[in-house]
């Protein structure tokens, strides 16, 4: 069975609250960028230490690799 990419947008993607997580997920890998440089946040993640995405206080975020910040959760 294929995946149907339009309906799980439709259903879990737009809605309001993922919009917003989403939208604060960017804001804090723009503030790493913004601290570290372009360089050091390339092929990384940030990791939200607390697990919550609306969380974006300095001392709340690192640069991880992609493996650990997706294992974590």
């Amino acid at each position: 069975m294929a995946r149907d990419y339009k309906e799980e947008y439709r259903k879990f993607q737009s809605s309001p609250a993922q919009i917003k997580a989403r939208s604060n997920r960017n804001k804090a890998r723009r503030l790493m960028i913004k601290e570290h440089g372009k360089a050091a946040v390339k092929g990384k993640d940030i990791d939200h230490k607390d697990g919550n995405p609306m969380h974006n206080s300095r001392r709340n975020l690192a640069i991880t690799s992609v493996k650990y910040n997706r294992g974590k959760h």
